[in-house]
């Protein structure tokens, strides 16, 4: 049977506020007070986070505004924006955790990432929407197999970070990531990890 992407896969609109709503808890955990550690790990896990996901956008969700909306002014700032987001990005993985420099560097990013946020969440996510509305579930398709591509190298920095940014929550999101990867995947690959009792019975 062919699988139908537009049921399978979550919205390319949903996806991306996933990724801003993740960015955003890690902005929120990070403290002056914080020790110099989880400020590093925290730094990392939004670094990266934030590289793949800029590529992804400017890969595949920008082109297809584009072909829709042409001279939007919103969509015309965004790829200086994400330029703007790896320049401090360098900075920071050049600057050491706990330095004045460091924190300085870590909040100007935060800045310019919720500025963008606040225009893609206010204007281009809900055009997408109006305009691309019976294709968000194919470039949602589109996206996750990307994703993939960009973390698989960064796979074990990702897990680290993660651990040390949200140590509870990790456990939760492998359990979430292992349930949806069983639902992704197939009946064959849904039964073998129910026959050794990693997820259960999934409908």
């Amino acid at each position: 049977m062919a699988v139908n992407p537009s049921r399978t896969f979550p919205s390319i609109t949903t996806m991306i506020r996933l990724d801003h709503g993740h960015v955003t808890a890690l902005f929120h955990r990070y403290r002056l007070s914080t020790g110099p550690a989880k400020k590093q790990a925290l730094a990392r896990n939004a670094c990266l986070a934030l590289e793949i996901h800029t590529q992804l956008e400017e890969e595949i969700f920008y082109p297809a505004l584009a072909g829709v909306a042409t001279d939007n002014d919103v969509l015309a700032k965004s790829k200086p924006e994400h330029g703007e987001m790896r320049r401090l990005i360098g900075e920071l993985r050049t600057s050491t955790a706990g330095s004045d420099e460091f924190d300085r560097t870590f909040f100007d990013l935060v800045r310019v990432v919720l500025h963008h946020v606040a225009d893609e969440e206010s204007t281009l996510l809900p055009l997408a929407e109006r305009l691309l509305a019976d294709q968000l579930g194919e470039l949602g398709a589109q996206m996750t197999k990307r994703r993939m591509q960009l973390l698989g190298p960064h796979a074990g920095e990702a897990a680290v970070t993660a651990a040390q940014s949200f140590p509870i929550a990790s456990m939760i999101l492998a359990a979430g990531a292992l349930t949806l990867g069983a639902a992704l995947f197939g009946r064959g690959a849904r039964n073998r990890l129910q026959r050794r009792g990693v997820v259960d019975t999934i409908q």
